[in-house]
């Protein structure tokens, strides 16, 4: 135990003492200490590590949320004043005034409890109830009579209240002081020596109470005592004390109990009026008495939380002024009419969406003015959120996640906890918690599509748009912020950045060079979303880019050589019939589809109803059968369309001789048969080895591109699905082998 001394209202002590109760702290302080006195170190009264009270959050709280009158310095550990403490607006006449504190600290939650005994200081004098006393005496009075004068009232307690009372010196009367079965100090006249109506009819007595602190305090009243004739009963009460209850909120104008005196004198002296003797300030208003009929009712509110009982002293007065004292006690009883208090006294808000179950997000205290069953509080909170209430130190809980948080789910939680007392019927109160869920990057970006497909025609712009890839992110700001960008890679033999670019922001893919059909019809390019988030997450997606043909290729005719670059001649027999094959054309067009679709015209000939050509097969033709007067030259001009649009197109020229023998053909006797012979034998065996080298290189490409890529010929070909513009083309070289085969036979002399 300590001692400290204090200048306050002259020279006081000060004891503090610090008594563990349960692992708590106690203290012992004088009332009205200045604001910022030091009543004790609570840091190390506790064991508290004085460098951790301002993380922990130390405070000082109520049980009932009331007036926190101390508080803690994070800095010294002290616990100091912090409002006015006066122990007779606290404890009024008790004799033990504990008031009692909470330390409550966080992370963890500690919770201590300091009870701090307010010791009493001299700050009060005794004070009579009047200014004047006014008493009646009849003459007839005897000597050693005592005539009651109540009692002095001392705000204070023990030593600093009334500690007795002197009475002026005068001839008439001494002063006798008693003390109460509560210890509480009384006095009464007592008549020395008779009394002379007819001598004197007033005397005028000074009445001094004093108490016995340091230094002393004292209260004086006048006595102005009447002489009368005798009268000599007092009223006397029907009980010695009277006690009543009633519960708390009783409506005003409530019977609580009626008082009754009786005096046994006759007229005048025996009327009694009631009144009340001494009631303190806070409780002048409460209770009415009836000064006829002694009945006491309720004036005023009746709160159990404020006050549980009253203790009333009621005087009973005859008509010539005879008083006699009794005391009323009245006990206050409780009913269910607070409701429980919730308090939020920690929130972690915003929540990491990746919190462990479990985690602890606030702490919440629930408080009941009420008492006994009336005050037990129970907790809840709704269903539908993943969060529950754990108890807690004494009335406080732990609001703790109960399962893992997704903010794309759910981003914000009302939390609603609810408070229901025992009381009949129960009382409840609400609250409701906003939580928020902070977002990490737990989502990657992800494709509107599985796969893009892009669809280009041939010689595009370069720049031009091919198409837009999206992604989605749902988390929140630079966690769903997506940049796209194309992954490496090539295409044809050079990097995929040399043919396309993706706009980072906006996913739009475009082409950086102009494609060409017919180097390669389709390839494709990997696309990669990542989000701005630490560590960024990412997505792929697959863009297959189509290349449509255009008709920007001629038809190329393979044979015969096209005009000017060979003279090329055929024999038609004399005796041929109409509708017989005498020459075919020859064209292929490096297009496809439509754009590769070719057809034969004759747009000029010697003879213009003697031949004629297929339109699709390039055929030609006799259209009637050769007659004598036809002329042996035949010249035909040959025009090759394509299908494209606009359409393109190539022209050849066909020499036909009517002839059965070369011979025969006089522009050509200058010619030896041999020397003739032996060149167009060598250009049919040149344009023959020459086609058949094609046709078998072009079988080779298809089979060697299925046997490249490791699969069997048999797989190859079943896969293999050719175009209609392939099977044209071998088609095509097929029949012109056959015609080269047939022209070297008939040329080759036996």
């Amino acid at each position: 135990m300590g001692c400290f001394r204090f200048s306050l209202h002259g020279l006081a002590f000060i004891f503090l003492a610090v008594l563990p109760v349960n692992g708590d702290v106690s203290y012992s302080v004088p009332e009205e200490m200045k604001r910022g006195s030091v009543i004790g170190n609570i840091a190390k009264d506790l064991g508290l590590d004085l460098g951790r009270l301002s993380a922990r959050k130390a405070r000082i709280d109520t049980e009932d949320n009331g007036v926190k009158y101390c508080s803690v310095d994070l800095k010294t550990g002290d616990l100091v004043v912090q409002e006015r403490i006066d122990r007779e607006g606290l404890c009024a006449k008790k004799a033990s005034c504990v008031l009692k504190q909470e330390l409550v600290l966080e992370n963890p939650l500690e919770l201590h409890r300091i009870s701090i005994r307010v010791q009493d200081i001299n700050d009060n004098s005794p004070q009579f109830k009047e200014d004047s006393l006014k008493i009646e005496i009849r003459e007839s009075a005897d000597k050693g009579a005592h005539f009651l004068l109540g009692e002095a009232h001392d705000g204070d307690i023990g030593e600093n209240a009334v500690q007795g009372y002197s009475l002026q010196q005068n001839e008439h009367f001494k002063l006798n002081v008693n003390t109460k079965a509560g210890g509480r100090k009384y006095c009464e006249l007592v008549l020395d020596k008779e009394l002379d109506r007819e001598e004197k009819e007033e005397l005028m007595l000074l009445l001094s109470a004093f108490d016995g602190g340091s230094p002393q305090r004292s209260g004086t009243v006048v006595i102005q005592v009447t002489v009368l004739d005798a009268n000599d009963n007092v009223p006397v009460f029907s009980q010695a004390v009277y006690k009543a209850s009633l519960p708390e909120n009783s409506p005003l104008d409530t019977l609580v109990t009626t008082i009754s005196a009786t005096d046994a004198d006759d007229g005048l002296n025996s009327e009694v009026t009631y009144a009340f003797d001494h009631v303190s300030d806070e409780n002048s208003n409460v209770f009415s008495l009836n000064p006829k009929t002694g009945e006491v009712r309720v004036a005023g509110a009746i709160d159990y939380e404020k006050v549980s009982s009253y203790e009333m002293q009621i005087s009973a007065k005859d008509g010539l002024g005879l008083v006699s004292y009794v005391t009323l006690i009245i006990e206050v009883n409780d009913i269910n009419d607070n409701a429980p208090v919730i308090s939020l006294k920690s929130l972690t808000n915003p929540i990491p969406e990746n919190v462990s179950p479990g985690t602890e997000v606030g702490i919440i205290n629930v408080q009941d003015r009420d008492s006994e069953n009336n005050r037990q509080v129970r907790c809840s909170i709704q269903q539908n959120v993943p969060f529950k209430l754990v108890p807690s130190i004494k009335n406080y809980y732990s609001l703790v996640t109960t399962g893992q948080l997704d903010r794309e789910l759910v981003s914000d939680y009302n939390i609603t906890i609810t408070a229901t007392d025992e009381g009949s019927p129960p009382l409840s109160s609400s609250k409701t918690v906003q939580l928020s869920v902070a977002d990490i990057n737990d989502n990657p970006p992800v494709f509107e599509e599985q796969s893009y497909s892009a669809y280009v025609t041939e010689n595009n712009k370069p720049g031009s748009t091919l198409c837009s890839v999206t992604a989605r992110d749902p988390d929140w700001r630079q966690n769903g912020t997506v940049v796209y960008s194309l992954l490496p890679g090539e295409v044809n033999g050079a990097q995929v950045s040399s043919y396309l670019s993706v706009n980072g922001d906006t996913g739009v893919i475009h082409a950086v060079r102009s494609f060409d059909y017919e180097q390669f019809r389709s390839f494709k390019v990997h696309v990669m979303a990542r989000d701005n988030g630490s560590p960024p997450l990412s997505s792929n997606v697959t863009v297959s880019v189509f290349i449509s043909d255009v008709n920007d290729n001629s038809p190329q005719i393979l044979y015969p050589a096209p005009e000017g670059n060979s003279f090329m001649t055929e024999l038609v027999p004399k005796a041929a019939h109409g509708g017989s094959l005498v020459s075919k054309v020859i064209a292929v067009d490096a297009d496809s589809g439509q754009n590769a679709w070719l057809s034969y015209h004759i747009v000029k000939s010697t003879d213009p109803g003697l031949f004629t050509i297929g339109v699709h097969s390039g055929e030609i033709r006799t259209q009637r059968d050769i007659s004598e007067s036809d002329s042996m030259k035949q010249n035909l001009i040959v025009s090759v369309k394509d299908n494209g649009q606009p359409s393109l197109s190539a022209t050849c020229s066909m020499y036909l001789l009517i002839s059965d023998n070369l011979a025969e053909v006089p522009e050509l006797k200058d010619i030896s048969y041999d020397e003739k012979n032996s060149k167009l034998t060598s250009y049919l065996i040149i344009a023959l080895v020459s086609v058949s080298t094609f046709f078998l290189t072009f079988i080779i490409i298809i089979l060697g591109g299925g046997f490249v890529a490791g699969e069997s010929p048999d797989c190859y070909l079943m896969e293999l699905s050719p175009s209609p513009a392939l099977i044209s083309l071998l088609i095509t070289q097929m029949l012109m082998l056959q015609e080269l085969y047939a022209a070297l036979t008939t040329m080759t002399p036996t």
